[in-house]
């Protein structure tokens, strides 16, 4: 599985970052995801992202840039967080290059984010974010940048993480039941 993940790029003009794709698993699976603090000239105001960030000299791997983020951000130690494995590398428009992994929250530690950089903190519903993946025609294909999006509630998901959340579920969808994903976006069509 891990080829069908989108590589690290070939031009070394990106710089790197990590985010952590963290599941939580309440009365369903749920990932957790924060809006970027509306500061004036941040850019990425008001942004719904996945918890992460830029990848600093003492990080001994993208992984520990990601863990590293996740406690600075969100107070969540490494030690309440198993780690699933990479989805691979995603760029952004500003040369970033994303590497994006997937955790397990225990729930044992609360969230404590900080406020200077995330001015909300979602637990969005895996089941949302699939039904809008069906229904907005997306199995099996990616949509271009302007299509890709995965509203909830009064916010949108678009760019990069929107890319990252589209993969994660076509990855999803082929491992743990594709015939029923597949019939549910035939049943759309």
């Amino acid at each position: 599985m891990e080829s069908e993940h989108p590589p690290c790029p070939r031009n070394e003009g990106f710089k790197p970052a990590s985010v952590m794709a963290l599941m939580a698993f309440e009365a369903a699976p749920n990932l957790i995801f924060i809006q970027k603090a509306d500061n004036k000239g941040y850019p990425w105001r008001n942004q719904m992202a996945l918890p992460g960030g830029h990848w600093d000299p003492g990080d001994t791997s993208r992984k520990e840039t990601a863990l590293r983020e996740l406690k600075e951000e969100m107070g969540i130690s490494r030690g309440h967080v198993s780690t699933i494995g990479s989805l691979g590398h995603f760029q952004t428009i500003n040369n970033r290059d994303i590497e994006a992994f997937v955790g397990l929250w225990d729930q044992e530690q609360e969230i404590s984010f900080d406020r200077a950089e995330i001015q909300r903190v979602f637990h969005i519903p895996l089941a949302h974010l699939f039904s809008v993946h069906m229904e907005k025609g997306f199995c099996k294909r990616l949509p271009g940048i302007e299509e890709l999006t995965y509203p909830f509630e009064d916010v949108v998901i678009w760019g990069v993480t929107a890319k990252i959340i589209h993969h994660f579920i076509e990855i999803v969808r082929k491992t743990v039941n594709p015939l029923y994903f597949d019939e549910q976006a035939g049943n759309l069509s």
